[in-house]
């Protein structure tokens, strides 16, 4: 080898262009398989990466995937995988593809197993009769989860498994477990509000809900046959919650503060206001209210850390029992019973089992906090329920964790050496700087996320979390635990009004840092191919220890930089054609009225904007003085010129015929037969379509559509 490290040349003569190139490529091979073994201990980290891949990739397909499909495809990396099983990078590379294969039949097994019928139109003075599953207390209104419903006007093969009804809270909520009749109006589940945006309809496929509706009349109690099985431990932690609701009302006045404690105590967070919620968002604490893996962990923790303590008074069972593991044991059922109680919603499960395995080894004398733990988690996961791994829940929550741990082996052993010989004015500095370092790590590694589904960025995060979280851990969630203690004796007042003053603090540390200047910032929504290079990035510099995985910088910076190489519509119409919104001259949307509700807001948010800009004029418009683009109105509809292309948007259907003779496009939601213009969007377009998005162009108008995006899946529009 010569001084640089580079292969001697055999030759005698000097070296060829080819021979250096050949050399260059065995030296980086060279490096590369060097680094590949210094790294082999955590190569089996890419596995849950590779399933969760392959479930991504049957999520992104434009058709449904024949059912034999995967299963040739694993035939195949099988036999693949036996012949090169002796060479390392053939053979990783195959075991990649197998895996990614197991994730994908998992996600179209999971699809076709939760199958059930979906209402394809709406309904209107519909007779439903149906089994009140759940009840969830909102402002003004409560809304049922009603099972095995019957509905007038449709046979059984067409009945849904799922309603979810609302119902004004003028009529008393129905109990848990009733078998109610009453009067609604339904409709299919919501499509996504444009090209790319959440996709109830899948969401809701995988939940089993097959259509959405509010109540007309007032609930009618009928006889039925008690339940049976899981379903009366589902329906007993059902009615805790509504106990739990009614005790927190009675004992805490204010209805912000019992709002915010009901959801700690049974993840009800339905009720809390709008402008409370605004500012948890703001401040970067909306966390703390969405039951999760903090909630589970603290609860599990601290029952742990009182079970062991409990026991090690007793020195004949110190000295004799494995307290230490009999608390892990006491440490999961804690976490098992929290979860019930708060209905067990997904992300609350997963933390359930993150919990669980750190509580198992514990008990196995394993390391608790290790990557090997999390991946597995993850893979349990995924399979449990692929469609929850696109939902931000699951993506912050592992990325917290995995950016946690990642920080942690990097750091721990130089802080345990700090740790050991510190006193206690250091070790207080040294929990301060661990709560602030845990802040900032878990704020970057899910700001990412934050941006791609909800697009805002909280600026104030890692000061507000250093406030909340403290008080939540050390004293919030312990008066939890004693309020669950006392509720059955009727003597939880006590325990709920110490807990609120907890959460009073909270709700003052929320509103203090959501409303200050440049709280939050919103910004356009990210595309999925950038999100995906980002996450890449991410995995990159978690999984590796070695210099190399610096390298995941790059696609890191890479997709947080994407959000600018895309170009927001022109135009957005709703699926329905009951709201349009353009783009005026100052690049903010203005919708054609006061409807549209979270359709524009979700218009806007993806725009990065969300204020709220005028509606269209009666009559009359707007110019940029550039000639650029232009908005003209009147009593018949409105001409919207941009870049020399006219888009017609007739309010009335009598001025259909003018308005194809000069536009070169259309939008209405009336039929539109016969109409002269290139481009026409009426309403039997957009029952095939769904949301239409117009941008214009140097070309000409380009037009995208959800159900377009979505593609002929099970749960999408005209595929269904």
């Amino acid at each position: 080898m010569t001084a640089a490290g580079w292969p001697e040349e055999e030759t005698d003569g000097p070296p060829s262009f080819g021979g250096r190139w050949r050399r260059a490529l065995a030296w980086i091979r060279g490096r590369l398989a060097a680094l590949a073994e210094a790294e082999s201990e955590r190569w089996v980290l890419w596995l849950p990466v590779a399933f969760g891949s392959g479930a991504s990739l049957y999520f992104g397909l434009m058709q449904e995937p024949p059912w034999w499909i995967g299963l040739v495809t694993a035939g195949g990396a099988g036999i693949l995988l036996l012949i090169v099983r002796r060479r390392f990078v053939p053979a990783a590379v195959t075991v990649a593809l197998l895996t990614a294969v197991g994730g994908f039949l998992v996600a179209q097994g999971h699809a076709a197993r939760v199958a059930a019928p979906v209402l394809t139109r709406g309904i209107t003075a519909a007779t439903v009769t149906g089994r009140v599953m759940a009840v969830e207390r909102r402002p003004g209104a409560v809304r049922l989860t009603l099972h095995a419903p019957s509905i007038s006007r449709l046979s059984p093969e067409q009945t849904p498994a799922t309603l979810r009804i609302r119902l004004s809270d003028r009529h008393p909520p129905p109990a848990p477990g009733s078998v109610v009749r009453l009067r609604a109006t339904l409709s299919p589940p919501q499509a996504p509000a444009e090209p790319g945006a959440f996709d109830f309809q899948r969401r809701a496929w995988f939940m089993g809900l097959g259509g959405v509706g509010f109540a007309t009349s007032a609930v009618e109690a009928m006889e039925a046959p008690p339940v049976t099985g899981w379903s009366t431990v589902a329906l007993a932690f059902e009615r805790a919650r509504g106990v739990i609701a009614e005790r927190v009302a009675a004992t805490i006045g204010d209805p912000v503060e019992a709002s915010v404690t009901t959801a700690l105590l049974n993840g009800e967070e339905f009720g809390i206001p709008e402008e409370t919620l605004e500012d948890f968002r703001n401040s970067g604490l909306a966390h703390l209210l969405s039951i999760s893996g903090l909630h589970v962990g603290i609860a599990a923790g601290i029952l742990f850390y009182v079970v062991r303590a409990m026991l090690a008074t007793v020195p004949y069972i110190a000295l004799r029992w494995p307290i230490k593991k009999i608390a892990a044991l006491f440490g999961i059922l804690s976490a098992l019973a929290y979860t019930m109680l708060v209905g067990a919603p997904l992300p609350t499960v997963r933390s359930v089992l993150m919990t669980g395995l750190v509580m198992g080894a514990i008990m196995l004398d394993r390391d608790p906090l290790s990557m090997r733990l999390v991946a597995f988690a993850g893979l349990v996961t995924i399979a449990l329920d692929p469609e929850g791994m696109l939902g931000p829940s699951f993506q912050m929550s592992f990325a917290a964790v995995v950016a946690l741990i990642a920080a942690f082996e990097r750091g721990s052993l130089r802080l345990a050496a700090i740790r050991r010989d510190a006193g206690w004015l250091v070790r207080s500095l040294l929990y301060v700087g661990g709560i602030l370092l845990t802040s900032v790590v878990a704020t970057l590694a899910t700001l990412p996320f934050s941006l791609f589904h909800f697009q805002q960025i909280a600026f104030y995060g890692v000061l507000s979390n250093l406030i909340a979280i403290p008080i939540t851990s050390f004293w919030v969630m312990p008066w939890s635990l004693i309020a669950y203690a006392l509720m059955p004796f009727g003597a939880e007042a006590p325990a709920l009004i110490a807990m609120n003053w907890g959460d009073r603090a909270v709700i003052w540390t929320a509103e203090l840092f959501g409303r200050l200047p440049w709280a939050s910032l919103t910004v356009p929504a990210m595309p999925v191919e950038g999100f995906a290079v980002l996450v890449a990035g991410g995995l990159w510099l978690c999984i590796w220890t070695r210099r190399w995985r610096w390298l995941g910088l790059v696609p890191i910076l890479a997709g947080l930089a994407s959000p600018a190489l895309v170009t927001r519509p022109d135009v957005l119409v709703a699926g329905d054609g009951a709201v349009v919104a353009v783009r005026m001259a100052d690049g903010r949307l203005s919708a054609s009225g006061k409807g549209g509700g979270r359709i524009v807001e979700t218009w806007r948010e993806r725009d990065g904007d969300r204020t709220a800009a005028d509606p269209w004029p009666a009559a009359g418009g707007w110019a940029d003085g550039a000639g650029r683009s232009s908005m003209a109105c009147d009593d018949w509809g409105c001409l919207y010129q941009l870049r020399g292309k006219i888009i017609a948007l007739p309010r009335l259907a009598d001025a259909l015929d003018e308005d194809c003779g000069v536009a070169d496009a259309v939008v209405t939601a009336a039929v539109a037969r016969g109409c002269r213009a290139g481009l026409v969007i009426d309403r039997w377009a957009l029952r095939h379509g769904g949301a239409h998005t117009l941008t214009v162009t140097g070309e000409g108008i380009r037009i995208e559509t959800s159900n377009g995006r979505q593609g002929e899946r099970p749960w999408s529009g005209p595929g269904r």
